[in-house]
């Protein structure tokens, strides 16, 4: 599975953009997708996760009501996104894979098996 994230950039505070995620190879073994972010000098942390054949989403309490997860199974593309956008949202962001997470585990880093490069999503004042 290889996963491309795109759509980052520079924007000003209040202002939305959308990241796209697009998911190529053995698609069909993917449970779940989510999108994690990693500011300088912090952990990397979930932004969303959405399971992939159902669209059943979870968000980390920080974006929820202004970032949504969305799939387009069609296109094997996963957005994200981002509306109301504040300077603590710069972060890299990524996309990742899991084929054999659980439902209860889809925040978890660490259970996701296949990851893409980063996006940089910076907010400026």
């Amino acid at each position: 599975v290889q996963l491309q994230a795109s759509g980052g950039g520079l924007v000003q505070a209040g202002d939305s953009l959308r990241l796209s995620c697009a998911v190529s190879g053995r698609s069909f073994s993917i449970r779940a997708v989510g999108w994690f972010r990693q500011a300088p000098g912090k952990e990397r942390e979930v932004v969303a996760a959405i399971w992939w054949r159902t669209g059943y989403t979870t968000y980390t309490d920080s974006v929820k009501g202004r970032f949504t997860a969305t799939t387009d199974n069609a296109k094997n593309t996963v957005y994200l996104q981002m509306n109301s956008l504040k300077l603590e949202d710069t972060a890299v962001y990524y996309c990742s894979a899991g084929s054999s997470l659980i439902l209860s585990s889809m925040n978890e880093p660490t259970a996701y098996n296949y990851w893409g490069q980063g996006t940089q999503v910076t907010v400026s004042s």
